[in-house]
């Protein structure tokens, strides 16, 4: 049984004419223990079959650890969207829902090579020149969550410092505890910043030199 529905075929494979280079999308799954695994394989594989510029690779969570760890995932599903390079562009969770459209929003900026960053923005962000880990905790059905998410990303793909994770809270309650979720979005930064909303961007970019501590 397909996941997405034809005319969500049609819409999205009209969208992915307009990608411009080659596109790597890498998920690390496995058939025990994971309630979403399948599902989110399934999803990649249908939209990897609407693009030629697309391309998919399947890692066992469990036998392959060291290309695991090489990425740093630590919990699964994972999927990671890739260029020439690991932009630091992470979902953790099936990217269901409203956050589908952040998932084709990732492939597209992705393929751009291009952050769609403000100059403001790109320079400041660019003065970040230690680790900062951005997760953005989510749930499907906030309309809000995409903005944030997708603004993480941004932020990841101009700075080779910066990961971003997308975190499906339902998916994982352990985490949704420690960092005290009860409002979505729900941003965390290096276990040091946190915040609620989607900020707008500048104000995004604010918080993240804040927990990297730039002056």
């Amino acid at each position: 049984m397909n996941l997405l529905k034809d005319e969500d075929k049609k819409f999205i494979s009209d969208e992915f004419k307009k990608l411009q280079e080659e596109v790597k999308i890498t998920l690390f799954t496995q058939k025990l223990e994971c309630q979403y695994c399948d599902q989110t394989h399934k999803l990649l594989e249908e939209l990897t079959n609407l693009s030629d510029k697309l391309s998919l690779q399947v890692f066992n969570f469990t036998t392959d650890k060291e290309k695991a760890q090489a990425y740093g995932v630590d919990k699964i599903p994972a999927t990671i969207i890739e260029g020439p390079k690991d932009y630091g562009i992470r979902f953790y969770g099936i990217p269901s829902g409203y956050e589908f459209t952040s998932l084709l929003e990732a492939i597209s900026m992705v393929s751009a090579r291009d952050s769609g960053l403000s100059a403001d923005s790109r320079k400041r962000i660019r003065t970040v020149n230690k680790p900062v880990h951005i997760q953005v905790f989510i749930t499907p059905t906030c309309p809000y969550c995409p903005r944030a998410v997708q603004l993480a990303h941004r932020l990841a793909m101009e700075n080779d410092y910066i990961v971003a994770d997308m975190v499906e809270a339902i998916e994982f309650p352990y985490l949704s505890n420690r960092y005290q979720v009860q409002a979505v979005p729900k941003v965390d930064i290096n276990d040091r910043v946190q915040f609620e909303g989607a900020l707008p961007e500048p104000a995004f970019v604010d918080q993240v030199l804040a927990a990297a501590e730039v002056e």
